[in-house]
């Protein structure tokens, strides 16, 4: 075969073969462990790649930094305040999907179509088996009640998660209730605040206190770490709610950066992790609850009990952060 027919038969092949796929690059808040089972089901039902950078800390700076440079099309993070600082700094655009209006509730997406709800956790109430008592604690407002003095245990005030809920109770009782609430639920830690929502329910299985704040989601964390077990298995969750409310929620969510080199393949992503199987997938993985309506929790995750959500928008909450953070530092809550 001449020369000339090789290079002819080579580029009848190249355009007769697949387009390669466009990449996903992706900087994440979210260890790597519980989103790349999503990131493998996307990329085989759609043979695009996805990468990951896991950014603990300066996410808003780095992308700030890179600025039209920056390789990252998505940006997953956990928390409505970190959600709306993203958006704040000017390193996000706006987002048009008919698949992700209809797969994400209202009250769980950006009205402008800046981030999107994916899953959500409740900030509930890690009681002991054995030293309270079914009712015992039913409230967020029942944590400042002198009954619990020296019974408490919490990670820093200033965490993320417990800014949120702070900022949630400011929404509903008002700055006055809300400092008087810090000081009481400061006046009841059996320690100062530290650690991580875990290291809590190590420390009421260890019987230096009764009850702790945490993410739902850890407890299925801890049932899957043979370390951790008996930590887990010296609690319940309880569900607690605001006065007058529901028990507060949080969420993580993604948002489309404003350089976005692979537009297109970013919004895929987007539309598949909103998708009955990836919200499955979160389910059974990072024991969440799924943001589509109709996607069953997981069985684990059903068998910790119905409640209620706060009806309190997410936007209101983010909204309100600074303040609540200024409430928990006057009172010196991690002091």
């Amino acid at each position: 075969m001449s020369f000339r027919l090789v290079l002819l038969a080579t580029a009848a092949t190249a355009l007769a073969a697949p387009v390669l796929a466009d990449e996903v690059n992706v900087y994440s808040h979210r260890q790597p462990e519980l989103v790349q089972p999503l990131f493998d089901a996307f990329t085989a039902e759609t043979g695009i790649p996805v990468n990951v950078a896991f950014v603990d800390k300066g996410m808003v700076e780095r992308l700030t930094a890179e600025g039209s440079r920056s390789p990252a099309d998505l940006v997953m993070t956990v928390d409505i305040a970190r959600l709306s600082e993203v958006v704040n700094a000017g390193v996000t655009q706006a987002v048009t999907s008919d698949a992700l209006d209809a797969a994400i509730p209202a009250e769980l997406r950006d009205p402008e179509g800046h981030w999107f709800g994916l899953t959500s956790r409740a900030r509930i109430i890690y009681a002991s088996k054995e030293r309270v008592a079914d009712g015992e604690v039913t409230t967020y407002e029942d944590l400042a009640d002198p009954k619990w003095l020296g019974r408490l245990c919490t990670r820093p005030g200033t965490n993320d998660y417990n800014v949120a809920l702070a900022a949630a109770y400011l929404a509903h009782h008002g700055e006055d209730e809300t400092r008087t609430w810090l000081e009481g639920v400061k006046a009841n830690l059996a320690k100062k605040p530290e650690g991580n929502d875990r290291s809590q329910v190590k420390s009421i299985w260890a019987g230096e206190c009764d009850i702790s704040l945490g993410n739902t989601y850890y407890m299925g964390q801890m049932l899957a770490d043979p370390e951790q077990l008996p930590w887990a298995e010296s609690v319940r969750i309880v569900f607690p709610t605001f006065e007058g409310g529901g028990t507060h929620l949080n969420i993580s969510g993604v948002a489309m950066t404003k350089s976005a080199p692979n537009k297109d393949a970013a919004l895929k992503l987007m539309e598949f992790l909103a998708s009955d199987e990836a919200q499955a997938i979160y389910a059974e993985t990072n024991n969440e609850f799924p943001v589509k309506p109709g996607v069953a929790r997981s069985e684990l995750v059903a068998s910790w009990g119905e409640f209620t959500p706060d009806s309190l928008g997410l936007i209101e909450i983010a909204k309100l952060r600074p303040a609540a953070l200024k409430l928990i530092e006057e009172v010196n809550f991690d002091g």
